[in-house]
């Protein structure tokens, strides 16, 4: 049985990157060969050197929504309200900040342009709220919202822009896809020029995917859902490249998820749009993914966990462990790996 602790290793926290790298593609980027149990140490601008014309790399052009607002009671009682999913179009389902303060039927006010309501309380904990306002929610959330930076993230960001990829497209996470914030357009448009390819998918991020798993069992955790969607267009490129035997790369985990979700058993995909929840551990047998580009991950958590599934768990924690003594940084805005 594998064990939530089997996928915990050492972090200090000085290395835990506040601020992302300037310019993006100046991040550090340890590759691992997985054929030749070969470690090198580039910068991500080197991943052009990396990969070969007729490689396609699968991005998540989701976009953040700025997820974060704070409200207020009656008295002046500040609530942190979390956007974590979309129902309809006044409805969605948040975290709140205290939950005390936000009890069924309970009204706060954001500002002169928008108010909520406390619907009902889900049984793990979150709020069905029902959003009051006049004019485009898009536009009124844009000036009330902050962009939801996770936790360990202490720094306020001064450009809101650089917790979303270069490539963003459409609005519906409520965190970034953060191994593809490394990309520059200059970047994308070399690779392209050496003959790359890229597909587009979109996952919207939940926050649920940065949580640490709390059962010791690791088969016991309640996976998260998610919404995905790949359109004909993107699943055309993608199974052409799998029939000719070129390498499908994933940009991130969500790109992972979406890709073995969708794959049948040949790794071929087809034009879909659903919710997933699937949860990829060791050992996993990958149907469409041949290599990975991604992010340090939390101790613990079910993205180690798949990371693990490409490797094994044992050289997952010796390379973190390589990372932590080459003075990496880690999580959202910290280095990349690409393991190939």
């Amino acid at each position: 049985m594998l064990k939530t602790s089997d996928f915990n290793y050492y972090l200090p926290e000085n290395l835990i990157a506040q601020t992302p790298a300037n310019p993006r593609d100046s991040s550090r980027l340890l590759c691992y060969d997985k054929v030749n149990d070969c470690v090198e140490h580039k910068h991500f601008r080197d991943i052009c050197d990396m990969l070969k014309p007729g490689d396609l790399l699968v991005i998540n052009d989701t976009k953040v929504y700025p997820a974060r607002i704070f409200a207020y009671t009656k008295n002046g009682g500040k609530v942190e309200v979390l956007l974590l999913k979309r129902i309809n179009l006044t409805d969605w389902e948040v975290l709140v900040k205290p939950g005390k303060k936000a009890r069924e039927g309970v009204e706060l006010t954001v500002n002169e342009e928008l108010s909520l309501t406390v619907l009902e309380r889900t049984q793990s904990g979150e709020r069905i709220i029902r959003f009051n306002f006049n004019g485009v929610f898009e536009d009124i959330l844009a000036r009330a919202g902050e962009m939801p930076l996770p936790p360990y993230i202490r720094e306020k960001l001064k450009d809101q822009n650089r917790y979303q990829t270069v490539y963003c497209n459409k609005e519906g996470s409520s965190a970034a896809p953060t191994a593809g914030l490394h990309f520059t357009l200059e970047l994308m448009q070399k690779l392209q020029e050496k003959g790359i390819e890229f597909a587009r998918v979109q996952l919207n991020v939940g926050l649920g995917t940065f949580r640490p798993v709390k059962c010791e069992n690791i088969l016991e955790h309640d996976m998260h859902v998610e919404y995905y969607n790949i359109d004909e267009e993107n699943a055309k490129i993608i199974n052409k490249a799998k029939a000719e035997g070129r390498r499908v790369i994933a940009v991130g985990t969500t790109s992972v998820r979406t890709l073995e979700t969708v794959a049948d058993s040949n790794g071929m995909v087809r034009a879909q749009s659903g919710d997933t929840n699937i949860f990829i551990y060791p050992p996993y047998k990958f149907k469409c993914v041949d290599a990975l580009i991604t992010n340090f991950h939390l101790p613990e958590s079910t993205l180690i966990m798949l990371v693990s599934s490409l490797l094994t768990r044992e050289k997952t924690l010796e390379l973190y462990e390589l990372a932590v003594k080459e003075q990496y940084r880690f999580f959202s805005f910290g280095y990349a790996m690409f393991l190939y």
